[in-house]
């Protein structure tokens, strides 16, 4: 079962998020959710989701955390996390991949394309 983890600190975005990509569910996949960066964290050690939508800026562990820590684990080093954050300066997107981002999408997003690339990351043809 394919696995998506969104991350937000703010409930509004986790809603958007899940309404996104209910149809996901239709093809097996499992969206969960977590408020900040320590509970990512844990669910990420737990689940190994396929996928990770990331804010960056969030309470106790920032967003840049989280993913540098996913990535330095070689037995989490697969997930594939996209930073998904407000904070759009040429500056911020760089210290998201040099923390092992595989992909930064400024807020506000665009919902189809959110989805389109899930599925594309996933490997769903349609839903």
């Amino acid at each position: 079962m394919k696995k998506i983890l969104i991350v937000d600190d703010e409930p509004n975005i986790i809603i958007l998020m899940e309404q996104i990509l209910e149809d996901l569910e239709d093809a097996g996949v499992l969206l969960l959710t977590a408020k900040d960066g320590e509970q990512a964290l844990e669910i990420i050690k737990q689940e190994q989701p396929d996928l990770v939508f990331l804010d960056v800026m969030m309470p106790h562990i920032s967003g840049l955390e989280v993913c540098e820590t996913v990535k330095k684990d070689h037995r989490l080093s697969h997930v594939y996390v996209i930073l998904l954050t407000a904070r759009g300066q040429s500056f911020d997107e760089e210290s998201g991949m040099e923390a092992g981002a595989d992909l930064y999408i400024t807020k506000p997003f665009r919902p189809k394309e959110v989805l389109r690339k899930s599925k594309e990351i996933l490997g769903i043809d349609e839903v």
